[in-house]
């Protein structure tokens, strides 16, 4: 039975982990500016925000994304398993 289980990957790939260690960098730098009253901080970390989504994005349509799981619909046919 344990060959017919569908694991999903929950985006454990290369886009994602880059994604969101930039994305925490510029929470945190957000987190500080507003902990330091610092306008301009904050700004560039919301700019490195924006960049980790893109780069999360581009790096995903460079094939580092998670890859495709088949979906429930599509492997309940082909096991036997309802």
């Amino acid at each position: 039975m344990a060959e017919h289980e569908i694991h999903e990957d929950h985006g454990h790939s290369v886009a994602a982990w880059t994604a969101v260690t930039i994305l925490l960098v510029g929470f945190a730098l957000m987190a500080v500016a507003v902990a330091i009253v610092a306008t301009w901080l904050f700004i560039v970390g919301a700019v490195i925000c924006v960049v980790g989504v893109v780069v999360g994005k581009v790096l995903g349509m460079a094939g580092y994304g998670a890859k495709d799981v088949p979906t429930h619909g599509q492997t309940e046919g082909s096991s036997g398993v309802k």
